[in-house]
């Protein structure tokens, strides 16, 4: 079954997702040199891996909203994609509190915040469409496991 892409749609939401999170990294100064400073816990990758994972999270991100959005449309939808703004929002202050403003802890407090958000969007997501649900499961992994590697650093550093 192949169905019509609006490749307009398809480029807002991976260019919003993207976009935001490589303004958000330029913003807070996110580059490997703050992170190599720290003293990180034990499984801790480089920071090279970082963009790059983000970059694939983000462009997973970007479609799963596309699917969302370009969706029939109902109230859940509309709910789906605004947990999805709202996370993202949370997601882009994230990097300013822990890389610009060294705010470790709290980071990892506005972490557990967002990861409830992504959950919460996720299951939405996945209702609506189990492949853009599919798709935002490596992002709410990922995000846990920033959990752990923030709070490693809470309590390290």
């Amino acid at each position: 079954m192949f169905r019509t892409i609006n490749l307009k749609k398809l480029l807002l939401s991976l260019g919003l997702a993207i976009g935001g999170g490589f303004l958000a990294g330029a913003i807070a100064g996110t580059g490997t040199e703050t992170y190599s400073q720290l003293v990180k816990p034990p499984l801790s990758p480089p920071g090279v891996v970082f963009g790059i994972v983000w970059t694939i999270l983000y462009f997973c991100m970007g479609l799963a909203a596309y699917l969302i959005w370009d969706g029939p449309e109902s109230p859940e939808r509309r709910r789906g994609l605004m947990l999805y703004v709202i996370g993202l929002l949370v997601n882009f202050c994230w990097p300013l509190f822990f890389f610009r403003m060294h705010l470790y802890c709290f980071s990892a407090v506005w972490l557990g915040i967002l990861i409830i958000l992504v959950a919460l969007c996720t299951l939405i997501f996945y209702r609506q469409n189990t492949t853009a649900g599919k798709l935002m499961l490596p992002y709410l992994l990922w995000c846990l496991f920033a959990l752990y590697l923030n709070i490693g650093v809470c309590v390290l550093n």
